[in-house]
């Protein structure tokens, strides 16, 4: 890896960080929640990348520091989304409860 490459990569970090404290401190709180459902799919993107890694590690039977590391992404994002999924389940069911009491 070059120099070059290397301080493209931690400004193109540096920026997305930026951006997403940026981002995420410009959303009201009414709406953390329902944005929680929308970032299940980005999980699931990050568990499907990290299972092509693991999948390229174990082909290779490479026991380094990046199969250990796509492993560590597998178990992390599965937690994400699991949790996302609960705390979707649990809005939707507080939604509904204030729907029978009106009626």
């Amino acid at each position: 890896m070059t120099i070059e490459l290397l301080i493209g990569s931690i400004s193109l970090f540096v920026i997305a960080i930026f951006l997403g404290f940026e981002l995420i401190t410009k959303v009201p709180p009414t709406l953390h929640t329902p944005l929680m459902s929308g970032a299940n799919a980005i999980s699931g993107i990050s568990i499907v990348g990290a299972l092509i890694g693991a999948n390229v590690v174990y082909e290779g039977l490479d026991t380094s520091i990046s199969g250990v590391l796509a492993c560590l992404a597998v178990v992390l994002a599965s937690i994400n989304v699991v949790g996302g999924f609960a705390v979707t389940r649990r809005m939707l069911n507080m939604i509904a409860g204030k729907k029978k009491d009106k009626a």
